[in-house]
């Protein structure tokens, strides 16, 4: 699509899905956002690891082209909008993206910013691989046995403002979700951590599991 807030950058290409599959090429496009108060810094530093990681991976073969899209206060100050539709039009065009963290606005409606990006681009569990990569300097007596994927929820239960009682349905989206994928990431074991001290209804399904 044509953009008017958001530069494509020359020479990169998109990532698609084939088969299933993420498709990515030599010289991915890939959205992101900066993010306000000290997700400026965050990115300045990030973006030259993430640099630096994939030349020394692929050897100058291969490279990200970062394209700027725009939420929260800088692009309120420049747009006067906190969440353009451009933006979420370009995470979901290029299906790969990145964001720093976003102040919410006052009185503006909108409960959280990140959040509601969460909901309109449908992504409902952030998954986490943590691994252990040999010469990483660790504090902990044997990094190597560390080896696990973290499901934090996304959008349902508190984030939707919405809290489901023990014993619903609702309740068990989550679990379910992770117990499917275990398997297929050979895990030995399933761990449940929930926020007791804020969802009161749920809660007792936590302490009692």
């Amino acid at each position: 699509m044509a953009y008017k807030m958001v530069k494509v950058p020359e020479g990169g290409a998109k990532i698609s899905v084939k088969d299933g599959k993420l498709n990515v090429p030599a010289n991915p496009i890939i959205p992101f956002i900066e993010g306000d108060g000290t997700g400026r810094d965050i990115w300045r530093a990030s973006v030259r690891v993430f640099d630096a990681a994939v030349e020394k991976a692929y050897g100058g073969k291969r490279k990200i082209h970062w394209m700027e899209v725009y939420a929260g206060e800088k692009s309120f100050l420049q747009f006067q909008n906190w969440l353009p539709d451009e933006t979420v039009e370009a995470f979901t065009e290029f299906l790969v993206g990145i964001k720093g963290p976003l102040t919410t606005p006052i009185g503006g409606g909108i409960r959280s910013l990140n959040v509601a990006l969460r909901k309109m681009l449908d992504l409902y569990v952030c998954q986490r691989p943590v691994r252990y990569f040999n010469g990483v300097p660790s504090p902990v007596k044997h990094p190597e046995n560390v080896d696990m994927v973290i499901f934090r929820e996304n959008t349902e239960d508190i984030y939707a403002g919405i809290e489901f009682a023990n014993g619903t349905e609702d309740t068990r989206s989550s679990s379910n979700y992770s117990r499917k994928l275990s398997p297929k990431n050979t895990a030995r074991s399933v761990s449940l951590k929930h926020p007791v001290s804020v969802s009161s209804q749920s809660r007792w399904k936590a302490l009692n599991a």
